[in-house]
Order: structure tokens, then C-alpha cells, then sequence
């Protein structure tokens, strides 16, 4: 399936009718926001023996249309330069092509699998040829398939290239590419559901705490009901700083536009093509029939939660040169469609805020992925349903993302960030 469908399916399928009015007055644990994140911790708290507690997921808008995990493109890499990136990448790799049974066997699930065309990273200096040498040798340290690449080896194997400017190139074929990130998503709300969770079309809009700040003991909804809760989880996704600010939280977290362009070729390739970064920042990729490009806009300021308006000129006037310029065959091709999504971009290091705040120690963050998300959330919703039933780290040490790196500002490095 194309991404072009997948979009179109997207938008007509992920939601379902939810209640707007909680049926208890007291939840165990209550999860601000139910796209993917939301919906992966529930369904991993569910999926954990040990967990017997209620659960409430408010989602002011269950048709999920502006979502980031309506906008996702479904990508998943190991080409990261920290070995817990990788690591978590690797376990969404072995959750996608064992989706079945770890969803219980349960013989209405899918099979899913991912597209390894892989991830083709290309420098255009020394400096980013030696950056991509040590991230492949720690890659590889991991597990990882990824290989370093002069440009003649490159152009070897994907001989539509113009590498007249590249030095090197890496470039990894196993457990790489794309898959259907809207199916994970859709069983994941489903399936707890099924087991007991309760959706409301409702929305978070105050939170109360004890006297000492030390947990919030309710939160508030906008049809007015106040709901007391053992533990809160924030993900909401490019609205998590508003969402922490009710608890008297400041996180760096903020909405940020990246576009998504598919277009047809007249002179298709004869080959795959790898998820191609181009120094430029853009990427391009096959998409089933079609391909897709994408990027960063040249001015990349936070925007209104509800702001999707398309500056049509970054298309006509950076994108598609730039491609053409790298693929030469994409001289003429034919947009066939674009959309603009946004990032919850986490503005301090670009790597995701998890586990309890260190005072408020009841208030769970699952945010700030900057774009990593889809592809992390079975490993992070694993976490975070460990953190809250164990009040510990049972499978990945999570712990480099917490909170307290902020407070700090010890920021987490990682350098492939796209």
C-alpha cells in the first residue's frame, strides 16, 4: 500500500465513536491524548499481567485527522549514533514482523512487514563522511546491517545518482525502510479497547495537585467533570507543553511544520530507492508506485497547534530542484499530492522526554519526539507501561530520556537526527 492510500485511509479510518462523559469519577491511571502514544501505553499496560488498574484515554479529537500520527510516514531506521536509539529501533523492527503474536495471536491481526530499501545517508564532506563512519561502526557494534559506502560503490548500486559533490554514503537493507504504522496504531486503540480501557471525546483542559506538588491528585474536563487519577500520562503529542503547564510544568516541546510531497515520475527507476538524505535535508523515497519527498521549511518556527496551511512554493522552488539535481531522472515528474504534518519537536536535543517528573512524581511524559516517534513507540510504550506498573525499567533502560536531563541541561547528542 502507498503512502498516498495510506493518508487517504488514514483520515477515514482511525477514528472511532467515543463517549464524551467518563463512566467513573476515579481512574488509576488517566492518558492525556489517545494517538499513538496514547493508545501504545494503554495497550501495553493492559498487555502486562501485573496491571489490574483502570484506565481513561481523553482524546479531544477521535477522528484523529490532525494528528502526527495521521501525518506519519511510517519510516523506521537504525541508522541512529546512540546505542539506546538503535536498540529501540531494533525491538520496533522485531514488534513489526512479529506483530501477531505479540498481539496475543489473536487471528484477526495483520500480518505487517517493512519495507527494507533502507535508509541512504550521503555527505558531501570530510567532516560528515567521518560522522557517518563512526555511526556506522557503533551501528554495527549493535547488530545493525549498515555499511559504509564510497561513492563509487554507491553509484555501483544505484547507478541514477549524481554523487558529482558525495564523498561517502551509508546505507543499511535490513530491518530499514517503511511499513504500515496506521495498522499498528488502529489494533493497538482497538485491542485496549477491547480489554477495558476507556476513550472519551473529551478534553483535559485543568489539573489539581496535593498541597506539597508532589502528585496530581485530578484533572479537569472540558464538559466540566473533575476526575481523580493515580497517575497521569501526558501525550498529547505537539500539544505536550500546554498539557504540562496545567501541572505548573515547563517542557521544550512545541509544534513545527515538516512536509510530505508524492509524486509520479515519467521515467520511473529500475530499482528501489532507498530512503535517500540528502545534504540538502531533503529525503526522498519510493512509495509503492509512487515516490515521496520531504522536508524541513527553510523558516522553521513553532506554528499554531492548529495551524496545516502548505507554503506551495517549497515544492516548486526547493524541492523538487534538489531532487532532480541529486536524481536526474526526476527532471520530470508530476506531484500527485502534499500535505504538512507537524513534528512535536522537542527544541533542547530533539530526543524524546520520558518517565515521571522528578517532584510531580505521578505525571508520566511520553513527548518531544521530534519526528522519531512512530518508529520508537513499541519500545517506548513498553517502557512507559513498565515505569508505571513496576516504578522501573524491566526490559530497555529508558532512563537516558528522562526529565532530569533538562533540569540539568545535559542534553542527549544524537547526531542523525533528520
Amino acid at each position: 500500500m502507498s503512502q498516498l492510500d495510506n493518508a487517504d485511509r488514514t483520515r477515514t479510518s482511525l477514528g472511532a465513536h467515543h463517549a464524551q462523559l467518563p463512566q467513573a469519577a476515579h481512574y488509576d491511571v488517566v492518558i492525556v491524548g489517545g494517538a499513538m502514544y496514547g493508545s501504545a501505553v494503554a495497550w501495553f499496560l493492559t498487555d502486562n499481567p501485573d496491571f489490574n488498574g483502570t484506565i481513561l484515554v481523553v482524546e479531544k479529537d477521535p477522528s484523529y485527522e490532525f494528528t502526527s500520527t495521521a501525518h506519519t510516514n511510517s519510516c523506521m531506521r537504525q541508522q541512529f549514533s546512540r546505542k539506546i536509539n538503535v536498540q529501540i529501533s531494533q525491538f520496533a523492527a522485531e514488534y513489526v514482523k512479529n506483530f501477531r503474536a505479540f498481539m496475543g495471536n489473536d487471528p484477526r491481526i495483520p500480518d505487517l512487514f517493512i519495507q527494507n530499501f533502507g535508509y541512504m545517508y550521503l555527505a558531501n564532506t570530510p567532516e560528515f563522511a567521518g560522522v557517518l563512519r563512526e555511526n556506522q561502526t557503533l551501528q554495527v557494534a549493535c547488530g545493525a546491517g549498515t555499511r559504509h559506502l564510497t561513492a563509487a560503490a554507491i553509484a555501483a548500486d544505484f547507478p541514477f545518482y549524481n554523487l558529482d559533490d558525495i564523498i561517502a554514503g551509508n546505507h543499511n537493507r535490513i530491518d530499514e525502510g517503511y511499513f504500515d504504522g496506521n495498522t499498528l496504531f488502529d489494533w493497538w486503540k482497538r485491542s485496549a479497547r477491547e480489554n477495558g480501557v476507556e476513550y472519551v471525546n473529551n478534553e483535559v483542559v485543568a489539573m489539581h495537585t496535593n498541597t506539597k506538588n508532589t502528585r496530581v491528585e485530578s484533572v479537569i474536563l472540558n464538559s466540566g467533570e473533575t476526575i481523580a487519577c493515580g497517575t497521569v500520562v501526558n501525550a498529547s503529542g505537539p500539544r505536550a507543553a500546554r498539557t504540562a503547564r496545567m501541572a505548573g510544568i515547563d517542557i521544550p516541546v512545541e509544534p513545527r511544520k515538516r512536509y510530505t510531497f508524492i509524486f509520479d515520475a515519467q521515467t520511473p527507476l529500475d530499482r528501489d530507492l532507498p530512503l535517500t538524505i540528502d545534504p540538502s535535508g531533503v529525503h526522498v523515497r519510493t512509495d509503492g508506485t509512487y515516490y515521496m519527498a520531504g522536508c524541513a521549511p527553510d523558516d522553521d518556527p513553532a506554528v499554531a497547534y492548529d495551524d496545516f496551511v502548505e507554503d506551495h512554493s517549497l515544492w516548486q522552488e526547493k524541492v523538487w530542484p534538489l531532487i532532480a539535481h541529486r536524481i536526474p531522472q526526476f527532471e520530470a515528474i508530476k506531484l500527485i499530492n502534499s500535505w504538512v504534518g507537524h513534528y512535536a519537536y522537542n527544541t533542547f536535543d530533539q530526543n524524546a522526554i520520558l518517565g515521571p517528573h522528578p517532584e510531580l512524581v505521578n505525571f508520566i511524559f511520553v513527548n518531544g519526539f521530534s519526528g522519531h516517534g512512530l518508529q520508537q513507540s513499541p519500545a517506548l510504550g513498553r517502557g512507559t507501561a513498565e515505569m508505571i506498573s513496576y516504578g522501573e525499567y524491566r526490559s530497555l533502560d529508558l532512563s537516558p530520556f528522562h526529565y532530569e536531563r533538562i533540569k540539568r541541561k545535559h542534553p542527549f547528542v544524537e547526531k542523525a537526527v533528520i
